[in-house]
């Protein structure tokens, strides 16, 4: 009977082999979840010997993420400025850079009043919007996206972590058509891959939805389409954070201007990328 042990470094060498990057830590999770304890618990347990009937929906989890299945999908949730978050294919993935935006978008609103009213526009499984709304509980938070399947996953996501959602509006709709503004903040991780890079994305990209990746033949349509409706949609002194691809933000200099917007910044990401627009109206 195999040990504890033996199974993760078997799974481990399993999914080297098949390209997957951080190895180890994926076969932990993936131990963690079909035991139902902690990662760090398995530490302690290393000689455990593991039965048959746990070594099945092991094998077939692992026989997924070694078909580069993503590792979030097979857990059911990510993790995601401190709260778990339920994660799937109707929905985008997280980045880290994303969890990047939420804290710069926080400490830009540290001191003073936080935004009365939030608008978290394509806000997919809902990470970003419900973060914030559940940072400043004063708040409205609007969670906007033109996928209903996304907007279901936003939603169950609210009821995991909020007992009533008076404060949250889920609505399905293109970008900020039909609703009316204005907001304090307008906050956005829209697609901005461009149609000829998608081929190469990694595997797990491609689980998922096409829609949240895609952002047209230049990769930032869809943001400019965002940047060009705010007038009317943004308050006097509003905030607009946008995340970006790489070297996307000087692109967007002259539909800034265009539509009242004078004075922003371009952030870089921790990797050095320039990855964030921040914004005042």
């Amino acid at each position: 009977m195999k040990t504890l042990l033996d199974t993760l470094q078997g799974g481990t060498k399993y999914l080297e082999q098949r390209g997957v990057e951080d190895a180890r830590l994926n076969m932990e999770y993936l131990l963690a979840k079909v035991l139902q304890c902690e990662r760090m618990d398995l530490y302690l347990d290393f000689d455990r010997p593991l039965a048959e009937e746990q070594l099945v929906p092991l094998r077939e989890l692992l026989r997924c993420r070694g078909e580069r299945q993503p590792l979030q999908h097979l857990l059911g949730e990510v993790e995601f400025h401190g709260r778990s978050f339920l994660s799937d294919s109707r929905g985008l993935i997280p980045r880290p850079e994303t969890e990047e935006l939420v804290g710069i978008i926080l400490e830009r609103f540290t001191e003073g009043q936080p935004p009365s009213r939030v608008v978290d526009v394509g806000c997919g499984s809902g990470v970003i919007g419900l973060s914030l709304g559940l940072e400043w509980q004063d708040s409205n938070v609007f969670l906007v996206d033109i996928s209903s399947e996304a907007l279901a996953l936003a939603e169950e996501n609210a009821k995991r972590h909020i007992e009533s959602n008076k404060r949250f509006q889920f609505i399905e709709t293109d970008l900020l058509d039909g609703i009316s503004g204005p907001f304090d903040l307008v906050v956005a991780n829209l697609p901005y891959i461009s149609t000829s890079e998608l081929p190469g994305l990694e595997p797990e990209l491609q689980y998922d939805p096409q829609l949240a990746l895609e952002g047209g033949e230049k990769g930032i349509e869809i943001v400019e389409r965002l940047i060009c409706q705010l007038p009317g949609k943004i308050a006097k002194g509003g905030v607009l954070a946008l995340e970006l691809g790489e070297n996307q933000g000087a692109l967007l200099s002259d539909v800034l201007t265009a539509s009242g917007i004078n004075h922003w910044d371009l952030l870089k990401d921790l990797a050095g990328t320039e990855r964030f627009i921040v914004a005042t109206a």
